[in-house]
């Protein structure tokens, strides 16, 4: 199967690289030409058309960073959907609007292409590792058709229904690591300020029933100081702006969320929209002159544990 992979940032750049580390036959597409040189060594060929390449390939998966720029990728001039036909796989797996990628896949299957939306979770670590989580939405025929691609990007492989369904799964877990990031803020501020031993802090609420997920990974940068969770202040605005916006059209009016993002969007104007996400917590440091220092935490999070081949749960 070849595959044609276009968005090589964070996330994109890692899922595509596992591709090739596992000798998939796969084409790459960006803007930012630096990136797709540094493929080119990898082995991935170039094609700078996104409609030339979906022209080439079987497997045509997009990554990017809004849906509006996955839109004008796929819809503009020289856009993937000129180049798909017959039987083509598209795989959306950025996070996205479960609307917009039912939008597009209606555009996709009337050129008797196959949508599938498939977003990932698990952070940029173990997407390198190819270690992450994938969730799937669409054809499940298709879905298993690509599960091999799917089970060499990631571990855990959750095909979730139809089309879209992946997406809404996402923007719910991307709301819940959002909320507990905040509300991390809240804990080392109190823990700092009772004098708490910050590195048996950490441990002890590992081992705890207020763990999660964003404490065993963000917490450790945060401690480190360097925040590098190598996701930004403005995915996070959008990616709980979608969840916002979905609850509107569900008609549940919503309260911790609301303000929870109006937390990211104070930090994203006091550091900046490319800021790392995880400095959220700094608002708390900077107004009550603190900081959540601690030694021997990692300046950036590595996955250790070895790549397995993927399965469906």
């Amino acid at each position: 199967m070849k595959i044609g992979f276009i968005g090589l940032g964070n996330v994109g750049g890692k899922l595509a690289g596992s591709l090739l580390r596992n000798q998939f036959d796969v084409a790459v597409n960006d803007l930012n030409k630096n990136l797709l040189h540094d493929f080119e060594k990898k082995g991935a060929k170039i094609i700078f058309s996104p409609k030339e390449l979906a022209k080439n390939v079987d497997l045509i998966i997009t990554c990017l960073p809004s849906p509006k720029i996955c839109s004008e990728v796929m819809e503009g001039k020289n856009g993937v959907i000129e180049g798909l036909s017959k039987n083509k796989i598209w795989l959306e797996m950025s996070t996205t609007d479960e609307s917009e990628v039912k939008r597009l896949g209606k555009i996709i299957s009337e050129k008797k292409a196959i949508p599938l939306d498939g977003p990932v979770s698990g952070g940029c670590h173990r997407a390198a590792t190819g270690n992450i989580a994938i969730f799937v939405g669409g054809e499940r025929n298709a879905f298993e058709k690509i599960l091999p691609v799917l089970s060499s990007m990631g571990r855990k492989i959750l095909h979730t229904g139809a089309l879209g369904t992946a997406s809404v799964l996402k923007v719910i877990t991307n709301y819940l690591a959002s909320v507990h990031l905040a509300a991390l803020g809240e804990a080392w501020s109190v823990a700092k300020k009772s004098n708490l031993d910050l590195t048996k802090t950490f441990k002890g609420i590992k081992v705890s029933s207020g763990n999660s997920f964003v404490h065993e990974t963000e917490s450790q940068v945060i401690l480190n100081g360097s925040y590098n969770i190598n996701f930004t202040m403005d995915l996070v605005e959008k990616d709980m702006t979608l969840f916002n916006d979905l609850s509107k059209k569900l008609n549940i009016p919503l309260e911790i969320s609301p303000f929870v993002l109006d937390i990211f969007k104070n930090a994203n104007k006091k550091y900046g929209s490319r800021a790392w996400s995880s400095m959220v917590v700094k608002r708390l440091e900077d107004k009550f002159n603190i900081n959540f220092r601690a030694p021997n935490f990692p300046e950036e999070l590595v996955d250790n544990e070895p790549e397995e081949k993927g399965y469906e749960i």
